[in-house]
């Protein structure tokens, strides 16, 4: 189900804060480097100090703004605004040391991390000249790129802000690298985003929100992935003959466990008709953290890459 999203050149992974979207974004990044493709995992995350727990979960020792290599093939990144404003001021200024003055201008600082829209802008600025980074060859240095978005509500103003920007600056080079930005984001054929929930009744109705809201900004919507099922151990007939059990003997302290596993089955339905995309289920696993990300990447791993990766447009 997941063997389209291995052509993209970026994979965005959203969904409700607390349903596994980071450990997600870090299994998917493990199991492309392991089939032999180089990968970006970037965190775009709303606060850029503090621990990183996606750098955490690959064992990122630098979990910063600047690109690291964690293992053989995968690439690590925290987006920074500031690190957007200086690459679109590098861009656009004709000479490298007038951006390097114009960052060291206190008032120009605080006016890029304060001002409407700019901190957004820098983090999208960043993860498009990150993307279209190029080898000496020609190729591009990471043809895919997992990227883990922040929650719903932080996910949705990046997602609006090229609209929003494009509206009042159709021109100019802040135009034109917005444009750039809102057709990546736009385009089925280089970007994916990954819709992320759990089998509770919230979550999906927090991820049937956000679908909605994808299509409205016309970003592509590949798949969603319903995370940690409980188990279902029983068969129709031994369901029914349990149920006969219970309703001649009343109350079991298993009776709990039971009433959850049916509203998984529930939300799982309601997700999968409510989507018009395909839908993958994650078992629920007795580990965490990074032994976690390596059994997830056992079921997300695409076919070993046999030659060169296939190109794209950036």
């Amino acid at each position: 189900m997941l063997a389209a999203l291995w052509d993209k050149r970026a994979v965005l992974v959203s969904g409700k804060g607390g349903v596994g979207k980071t450990t997600l974004s870090a299994a998917l990044a493990v199991a492309a480097a392991r089939s032999g493709r180089p990968v970006l995992l970037a965190e775009l995350a709303p606060d850029e100090g503090g621990p990183s727990p996606l750098g955490a979960l690959v064992g990122a020792r630098d979990a910063g703004p600047k690109v690291t290599e964690v293992r053989p093939g995968l690439h690590f990144v925290r987006l920074a605004a500031s690190e957007g404003h200086r690459s679109f001021l590098q861009d656009t200024l004709p000479l490298r040391w007038l951006a390097e003055a114009a960052l060291r201008s206190r008032a120009l600082r605080r006016f890029l991390e304060a001002g409407p829209a700019l901190r957004e802008m820098g983090l999208l600025y960043q993860m498009l000249t990150l993307v279209r980074r190029t080898r000496p060859d020609g190729r591009f240095e990471f043809p895919l790129s997992i990227i883990d978005l922040p929650a719903t509500g932080h996910a949705l103003a990046i997602a609006s802000l090229p609209r929003t920007v494009l509206a009042v600056m159709p021109g100019g080079p802040i135009g034109r690298s917005v444009r750039e930005g809102l057709d990546f984001l736009q385009d089925p054929a280089r970007t994916a985003v990954l819709l992320t929930s759990l089998p509770e009744p919230l979550p999906v109705s927090e991820a049937l929100a956000l679908a909605s809201e994808l299509e409205r900004l016309e970003l592509p919507l590949a798949a969603a992935v319903l995370n940690r099922m409980p188990e279902d151990p029983f068969t129709p007939e031994s369901r029914a003959a349990l149920q006969r059990l219970l309703d001649a003997h009343g109350p079991h302290r298993g009776t709990r466990a039971l009433a959850r596993l049916e509203r998984a089955h529930a939300a799982q339905a309601r997700l999968a008709e409510g989507l018009r995309v395909p839908l993958l289920t994650l078992p629920e696993l007795p580990v965490t953290g990074p032994e976690l990300v390596e059994r997830l990447a056992d079921v997300f791993a695409p076919i070993p890459m046999g030659g060169t990766a296939r190109e794209a447009t950036p």
